[in-house]
C-alpha cells in the first residue's frame, strides 16, 4: 500500500521527437488515480503477524501508515501509549476518522452493520447528527459528498475505492463470465486445509478460474493500479520471480487456497462475499474489542495528513520506538531515492533508542537502504550499520501471512548513533 512523498507533476516532453519513457506515463496515471481517490477501504497486512513482531506494550508509542485504518485500530487493542496514524492521502484518514467516530457514538450492532456488512441503511441520519460532530474540517467536507452513496446503498461500502472496485470486478467474472460462485461458497466455508484442497482440486480451480482472460486483465496496467501496484512494484515481482504478475497472483491465491486456512482469513474472505463474518473479521470489528475501543482505546490515536518524513520533522511530542511502514519504500526506492533517504534521517532523529521497524516489499530481498547515509553531530552513518535484522523471526512470520501475497517481511531495530 503505497504513500506518495509529494504531487507529481503531470509529466511533460521537450520536443514530440523525444517521447517520454513508456513507464514514466505509467506512474502519472498511477499517481492521477491514486492521488483522487479512496483506493483502500480495508488493510492488505496481517496484524496478527505484526503484533508479533512488534511486541508491544503500555510504553510504545508508534507511528504507522494509515492506509484504511483497519490495523490501526488492530494495534491500539495492545494500549500501546499513542499512535500517530499517517498518511499523505487525506481520503485514508478521513476513513479512519469516520471509523474512530463511529466508535465513540454508535452501538455495536449498527457499527458492524456499517464496516461489517458494508451497508447502514439509516446512515444520512446517524451521519448528519452524531458522526460529522466528531471529523475534521476535511473529512467532513469529503463524507458530506460521498458517505450517503458509499454506505446507504445495496453496493458493500468494501467494493468501493480503488481496490473494492478491483474485488467487484473479480466477482463479475465469477458470477457472470465463468460462474463459478458455488465452488468459491464450498471453498470459503472449509474449515480444514485438507478439505480446502480437496474443494479447490474436484473444481479444478487451476483450469476453470485462472483462464487466458483472467491473466490478461491481471496483467493490464489498470489492474494493477488499481490494486495499489505501481510499475515498480511489478517490475520487482516480475523480475524476481521470473514470471508475469498473473503467475504471481495465482501461485499466492493457490497457496491461501490450500496451504493456510481459509476460515479466519478476512482478508480474502471479504473480497469475495463482499462483507465480514461475526467469527471472520478483524479484532475491532469483535463486540468485546469494540466496548474496549469505545471505553477509550481510541483516544490514543491521532490521524495526520502528512508525508512520513513531514510529519516526523514536526518533532512528535513522544519519542517513537514501534514504525510499520507498510510497502511504500518500494516506491521511494524507484523514484524518489532522495525522499527515501530524507525519510530515514527523520526516522532515525525521531526513533527512541533500539525502536523497532515493520516493512514489507514486492522485492524478496529489499536492498534500497544500503546505500543511504545518515548524518548525525556532524559525523556521516551508514544507515546498513545502525539496522539490525530480525531475519529469522521474519521468515517465519512471513509464511504465516495470511495476506501472502508480499515478496519480503522485514523486522528492524534501529540503533540511534
Amino acid at each position: 500500500m503505497i504513500s506518495f512523498p509529494q504531487r507529481l507533476k503531470r509529466p511533460t516532453s521537450s520536443s514530440a521527437e523525444t517521447p517520454l519513457p513508456r513507464n514514466i506515463w505509467k506512474d502519472w496515471f498511477f499517481r492521477q488515480i491514486h492521488g483522487r481517490n479512496l483506493v483502500y477501504t480495508f488493510c492488505w497486512e496481517d496484524p496478527r503477524i505484526d503484533r508479533i513482531a512488534l511486541q508491544l506494550s503500555d510504553t510504545d508509542t508508534l507511528l504507522v501508515i494509515t492506509s484504511a485504518g483497519c490495523n490501526v485500530l488492530d494495534y491500539v487493542l495492545q494500549s500501546p501509549r499513542h499512535i500517530y496514524a499517517v498518511d499523505v492521502n487525506p481520503r485514508q484518514n478521513a476513513l479512519l476518522e469516520l471509523k474512530i467516530a463511529a466508535i465513540k457514538t454508535l452501538d455495536f450492532p449498527a457499527f458492524f452493520q456499517m464496516f461489517g456488512q458494508g451497508h447502514l441503511p439509516n446512515f444520512p441520519t446517524l451521519y448528519r447528527q452524531q458522526l460529522r460532530p466528531h471529523l475534521s474540517a476535511w473529512a467532513q467536507r469529503y463524507w458530506d459528498q460521498k458517505g450517503s452513496r458509499f454506505f446507504h446503498s445495496r453496493q458493500s461500502f468494501y467494493f468501493r475505492g480503488t481496490s473494492g472496485l478491483f474485488a467487484k470486478l473479480i466477482n463479475f467474472y465469477i458470477d457472470h463470465i465463468i460462474h463459478f460462485r458455488e465452488p468459491f461458497n464450498q471453498l470459503m466455508a472449509a474449515t480444514t486445509l485438507e478439505e480446502q484442497q480437496k474443494i479447490y482440486e474436484r473444481y479444478n480451480f487451476r483450469d476453470r478460474f485462472w483462464k487466458p482472460a483472467l491473466r490478461f486483465w491481471l496483467n493490464s496496467d489498470l489492474a494493477q493500479w488499481m490494486l495499489g501496484v505501481p510499475q515498480s512494484q511489478s517490475q520487482a515481482i516480475t523480475a524476481s520471480k521470473s514470471t508475469d504478475l498473473f503467475s504471481f497472483i495465482q501461485n499466492c491465491c493457490e497457496a491461501v487456497s490450500t496451504d493456510l486456512p481459509i476460515y479466519d482469513n478476512y482478508f480474502w474472505q471479504l473480497c469475495i462475499r463482499g462483507q465480514y463474518l461475526p467469527d471472520c473479521c478483524p479484532e475491532y470489528l469483535k463486540p468485546d474489542n469494540f466496548e474496549a475501543l469505545k471505553a477509550g482505546l481510541v483516544d490514543k490515536i491521532s490521524v495526520h495528513t502528512a508525508t512520513v518524513a513531514d510529519f516526523l520533522q514536526q518533532k512528535p511530542s513522544l519519542p517513537i520506538t514501534r514504525f510499520v511502514l507498510l510497502d511504500h519504500m518500494d516506491w521511494l526506492a524507484a523514484h524518489y531515492k532522495t525522499a527515501l533517504a530524507q525519510e530515514w534521517q527523520a526516522i532515525v532523529e525521531q526513533a527512541a533508542p533500539n525502536a523497532r521497524i515493520l516493512f514489507r516489499s514486492a522485492s524478496p530481498c529489499f536492498t534500497a537502504l544500503d546505500d543511504i547515509s545518515i548524518q548525525h553531530d556532524n559525523n556521516s552513518y551508514s544507515l546498513s550499520s545502525l539496522l539490525t535484522y530480525d531475519r529469522a523471526l521474519a521468515a517465519e512470520l512471513h509464511q504465516r501471512d495470511r495476506v501472502h501475497t508480499y515478496s519480503s517481511f522485514t523486522i528492524a531495530d534501529l540503533t540511534r548513533p
